[in-house]
Parts: C-alpha cells; structure tokens; sequence
C-alpha cells in the first residue's frame, strides 16, 4: 500500500509518500481503509520535532491523526463493528497515524461517520471539533449568555468553536480575515473583527471584557498578556499554541488546551452534523501525494483552511 513517512524530524522534505507493508490489527485494534485524514497543525509540530517531549514517536512514523473510512478487518476482540463499517476518528498522537491508504485505529477510538456528508469530508470533524468541545466546555464551562472572544475564528477549531458556543447561548466575538467572515457570521458569530492591534493600550475590543478568550493562534508572549487582559475578573484564558499567564487578583485562570480522543464525545458532534445543527467545512481536497507540499503551505501560513488528503486522488 502507499503510505507517507518520514524517518526523522525536520520540514516539509523528510516527508516521503511510498510504498509500505499493510499493516494488521492487533488485539482491540481495527484496519480502516482510509477515505481520508486531514492536516493538523499539530502534525506539523510533531514533524519538526517541537512535540517531542509531549508525544513520543517512533520512526519511521506516519503522520495524521484524523481517520475516516471504512472497517477492512477486526483485530481479537473487537465486538461492535462490522467490515464495511463506515468510521471516523481522532488516533493516539504519538501512534502510526492515517495518511496512507490503511491504517490501525483502537477500537475503542472509533465511531459511525455522519451519514449526511462524503465519508472523506468527515475526517475534517475529530480533532478540531473535539478541541473547541473541550476547551470550551470542559475546560471552561462556557454556557448561555456568557461572552466568547474567538481569536483565530478562521481556522479549522475557530468554526466548531463559534458554532459550538452559539449552540448554548453564548455571545461569540470571532477575529478572523475578510476571507472566513461570511462564513463565521453564517455560523452565528455575533462580531468579527479583522485585526487586533496587540500595541493599543490598553487594547479595546466590541464585548470585552469576556467570559472567555479562546486564543487559536501563536502569539508573542506579551501579546498573549493583552489577551489575558480581556478577560474578565473571574474568567478563562485558553490557547491551542500558547499558554498564558494567570492573573490571581482578578481570579483569572489560564490554561494550554491539548486534545484528547474521545469517542463519545466525537459520536456527539456527528449527531449533530447528521441533525444539521453543526456544519463541516472543507476548504481544499487534495491527493494523499501532496501530503509535503501542504505542509510546506501551513509552514508557510498559506493553507485555505481545513484540507483533507484523500488516497488515490
């Protein structure tokens, strides 16, 4: 089968798509044929060695950590699932992941795959959906007529996000580019903003102070503190690329956000798909062969949006 590896740490070019034994499922494991994974930053991340102390691969490892597509064959053990099965799933990030045309998935990871959209276009739902889910609410609680300031709305976690806080009530300021606006206000959002000018002091924002800050993008340290600063007293910072600094006079609490597989929960969000209430957005669709070159784009902070790599494109 084809497959992407690489064998080392570093950019774009240690990634290699070439041909590679099929794998077979262990104990509690199943073999997907993959209809399609998708590109997180945080494959980037693990790629260029800046992860390493948080996941620890082994090489060669293949990277993508979204899955969807369909059951080939059940390791011992498994109960609940057919071959044929349609899945999705967020994979262990530090295991072989699904940018190849099979791959290994813990049974206990998976779930159904919407029925209401392509089965490629659900791999762009587990990781990001799940990370604004549980930054959100786990972590922060957010619930109906508390405010939301979404910086980064744009990207792939920033749309589950204000969908997912308009879901409950919340009041949702989102920064994004002209490009992602229509979309943002079609999901709900309340604001966009297209620019926060970090060098105002202090910074003014429509809405602030807010309930929470949810920071989707990688801000300089004292840029990360003027975020911080438009929290109100009692509130929550949260970031997906940089921790803050609490603020224990006002009782305002800071936390890194890092995902975690949970299939529940990821069951939740496609009832929701398939009841139209959650949208998936897919912004480029490309062959599973382009793995290198969309990395070389998010290095490069020129990727569309959420891109899904699909096998035999």
């Amino acid at each position: 089968m084809k497959a992407v590896q690489y064998r080392r740490y570093g950019g774009s070019d240690v990634l290699q798509y070439e041909e590679v034994r099929r794998p077979a499922p262990g104990p509690g494991e199943v073999l997907v044929q993959v209809a399609a994974t998708s590109f997180n930053p945080v494959d980037a991340g693990i790629r260029g060695g800046y992860l390493a102390e948080v996941y620890a691969i082994s090489f060669p490892h293949t990277p993508g950590i979204d899955v969807s597509g369909t059951v080939a064959e059940l390791g011992d053990g498994v109960t609940g699932w057919n071959v044929g099965d349609a899945v999705v799933a967020l994979l262990p990030l530090d295991a072989a992941g699904a940018a190849a045309e099979y791959a290994i998935a813990p049974a206990a990871a998976l779930t159904a795959a919407p029925k209401s959209v392509p089965l490629a276009d659900s791999a762009a739902l587990p990781t990001v959906g799940l990370t604004a889910r549980q930054a959100l609410f786990e972590v922060a609680g957010l619930r109906a007529g508390q405010s939301v300031l979404i910086n980064g709305a744009g990207g792939g976690v920033g749309g589950y996000a204000v969908q997912l806080a308009k879901q409950v009530g919340a009041v949702v300021t989102a920064t994004a580019s002209a490009r992602s606006a229509a979309r943002l206000r079609r999901y709900g959002a309340d604001r966009i903003i297209d620019y926060l000018d970090y060098a105002e002091t202090p910074l003014r924002v429509a809405g602030q102070p807010f309930d929470v800050v949810l920071n989707l993008v990688s801000t300089a340290p004292d840029q990360t503190g003027v975020l911080v600063g438009l929290v109100a007293d009692g509130g929550f910072y949260l970031g997906t690329m940089t921790s803050g600094e609490e603020d224990p006079t006002r009782r305002v609490r800071a936390q890194r956000v890092f995902v975690r597989s949970d299939a529940a929960q990821l069951a939740a969000l496609v009832n929701q798909v398939d009841a139209g209430k959650l949208v998936i957005d897919v912004a480029d669709r490309r062959p599973l062969a382009d793995v290198a070159a969309v990395h070389d784009a998010s290095d490069a902070n020129r990727l569309p949006g959420k891109t899904i790599l699909i096998p035999g494109l």
